[in-house]
């Protein structure tokens, strides 16, 4: 067994002791209901529960987020369209559309990033406020941890170009540099402002080094003192050695270029060309990599891994790839000066310079409050190739571990069930039985959820849940008395024994009423009628009453016994159907021939005796001994009356 990495979150129940009284609690797919129990060992005397609510606990409290519905809709797109391309990533363009699958996910993440920052500013209830700078703080963490991610193992940039990449990714996470700008450029006389050094020293620290020369030279123009200085700072700042995209020149001819430009800095410093200006003289110290220089700059710098890129841009400008974590560790070793221990973020931070990706997805599991990023994360990088040595002991790999908890997560919800669905249909192992369990938890609140969840289910064959899902709807509609909604859902399960108890009550109700419900339904029924014999005598019963009322005696009459003699009618539905033969047997012409008409006599005779047999319907309620009695005399006199012109008929027939 692994040992557990933290303590878990313990989650207070307002209003709930539990130091005094028992829980009881019943777990459901995504949340657990917790209650008080009257049990109580040490006070007998105290019966009754001090907290008089069921409380639901869900475990994935994101899901009910509508703004991060919309990052959980708009990803799936995308995860969806990564799994259908994959066969045609090939070659050189496989790390473009990968790269370029990163950077959608990311712009979702920004999107909705932007959306909720401002919620927050716009907000007026505290607690809401409050929820939406948590939410902020979180997915600005997953948009700076994805970032770079995709520098180090999606690009996979090498040295030179890894740095350009590493600013870009500081200089978009690291935005309060704007505010900064706006507030100073905005004022009448920007180099009079009281931050307006801080901001060109933030502009040198994020290696916008065009932005700090424009600003010294608004410096340099109200102030004749120092305008040679930032002129000679401006000039370093314009020649400062820059490996760009376009640029062809190698890694050797840029470090010695580098050098060169290095030492000119150093030169100047050691000359004391800025010693009658502290500003220009730190900002030259970091220009020269000074790390006692930049640490003096915290408050600008704000995190460790600003401070990192920092000091590789002016220190060490062509840093390899495999010596990042190097720099890394000994850069948050420096920036926290053992006063503080590092948090989750750093750590995360810190496993992804290290190219430790498995330690950089277990960290992400462990502080981030949902599945969504280590699931999409681990998915990208899978399809980079870069896990697939990696398989768990308990029978599956990270990725589809991750997606199958992520798609669980989606299944709380009322609807982002259906996203889920695909999750699970793009995880080969375990992703069919997953689906089978979560599927059948969704509660069939409507009708139409219901056909949502049945097409899921019959576009991929699953035939028991399908059976099972038009049951429930079957009882339901039973439940409400909409017989002709619960035969269709029984024939749509092929539930012969379920299509036989509503068979049974069409038949009840027609008793009752002397009609049926739902004609349109039961006349066309087709081949489904052949689920049950119930079914099938319901439907020929219906049809011998259409052929009745098109005045086709004879095919009714016909119908009508084959429905007695075949022993498809139950025997509690005889009498019934006796007495429908009543007006045939009183019709001028003769509509029963002389054997028929035995037929029906034998029907009768076996009438008194006969007892319902085990799955028929309940016979009908008794009437009067009179009134049955009077019924059993007018079928004899109306059999006789027809034996005898039947056999007058036939005897004719003959004679001719």
């Amino acid at each position: 067994m692994e040992e557990l990495d933290g303590e878990p979150t313990v989650t207070l129940i307002p209003g709930v002791n539990s130091q005094k009284k028992q829980m009881c609690f019943d777990w459901g797919p995504g949340e657990m209901l917790v209650c008080e129990t009257s049990f109580n060992k040490k006070e007998k005397s105290d019966m009754m529960p001090g907290c008089p609510f069921i409380h639901i606990i869900r475990k994935n409290e994101d899901v009910y987020s509508q703004i991060l519905r919309k990052l959980f809709n708009e990803s799936h797109g995308i995860f969806v369209g990564l799994q259908r391309i994959e066969e045609a990533l090939t070659g050189k363009s496989r790390k473009t559309q990968l790269v370029r699958v990163s950077k959608n996910y990311r712009s979702v993440i920004r999107a909705c990033l932007e959306e909720m920052h401002q919620l927050a500013i716009a907000g007026k209830d505290p607690a809401s406020d409050r929820q939406f700078s948590i939410q902020v703080s979180s997915l600005s963490a997953m948009e700076l941890i994805w970032n770079l991610c995709e520098i180090l193992f999606i690009e996979v940039a090498p040295a030179g170009p890894l740095l350009l990449h590493l600013l870009d990714w500081v200089q978009l996470h690291v935005c309060e540099v704007d505010s900064l700008s706006a507030d100073v450029l905005g004022s009448e006389n920007p180099s009079k402002h009281e931050r307006f050094w801080n901001l060109v020293t933030v502009l040198v620290l994020q290696g916008r080094l065009d932005e700090a020369r424009q600003m010294l030279s608004k410096e340099a123009s109200t102030s004749p003192t120092s305008a040679g200085m930032c002129r000679i700072l401006g000039d370093l700042m314009r020649t400062m050695p820059v490996l760009s995209p376009g640029n062809t020149q190698t890694l050797t001819e840029l470090e010695l270029k580098w050098q060169h430009w290095h030492e000119g800095c150093e030169r100047h410093l050691q000359d004391g060309t800025f010693a009658s200006s502290p500003h220009l003289e730190s900002l030259c110290k970091i220009m020269l990599g000074d790390e006692a220089a930049l640490l003096e700059q915290k408050e600008l710098l704000s995190n460790w891994y600003h401070f990192l890129v920092t000091r590789l841009l002016y220190s060490h400008p062509t840093v390899k790839p495999m010596d990042l974590h190097f720099y890394a560790q000994s850069s948050l070793d420096l920036f926290l000066g053992g006063e503080s221990s590092p948090e989750p973020l750093d750590n995360i931070l810190m496993a992804a310079f290290e190219f430790d990706i498995h330690q950089v997805i277990k960290e992400c599991s462990i502080s981030l409050s949902n599945w969504w990023f280590v699931a999409h994360l681990t998915d990208l990088l899978d399809h980079c190739r870069l896990l697939q040595s990696h398989n768990l002991y308990f029978g599956s790999n990270m990725r589809e571990f991750l997606l199958l908890e992520y798609a669980s997560g989606l299944f709380a919800h009322h609807s982002l069930w259906q996203l889920g669905v695909d999750y699970f249909d793009y995880c080969p192992e375990l992703g069919r039985v997953s689906l089978e369990l979560h599927i059948e938890r969704i509660p069939l609140s409507t009708e139409q959820k219901a056909l949502k969840v049945l097409r899921v289910c019959e576009q991929r064959q699953m035939t028991e849940q399908v059976r099972s899902i038009c049951k429930i709807l079957a009882m339901k509609a039973v439940r409400n008395n909409r017989l002709g909604s619960a035969l269709s859902w029984s024939i749509r399960a092929k539930d012969a024994a379920f299509a036989t108890l509503v068979s049974d009550r069409f038949l009840r109700d027609y008793c009752e009423r002397g009609c049926f419900s739902d004609l349109d339904l039961i006349d066309n029924l087709g081949p489904a009628m052949m689920l049950s014999d119930r079914l099938t005598f319901l439907g020929k019963y219906r049809e011998f009453h259409r052929l009745y009322g098109e005045k086709r005696f004879v095919d009714a009459a016909s119908l009508l016994l084959s429905l007695m003699t075949s022993q498809i009618a139950p025997r509690s539905f005889w009498m019934t159907l006796l007495t429908d033969a009543l007006p045939l047997l009183e019709q001028k012409q003769v509509i029963f021939s002389a054997e028929q008409t035995y037929e029906l006599m034998r029907c009768l005779e076996d009438l008194p005796s006969g007892r319902p047999v085990r799955g028929e319907p309940d016979a009908q309620p008794l009437q009067d001994d009179d009134v049955e009695a009077t019924k059993v005399e007018m079928l004899r006199l109306a059999l006789a009356r027809n034996l005898a012109r039947s056999i007058i008929k036939e005897g004719s027939l003959e004679g001719s």
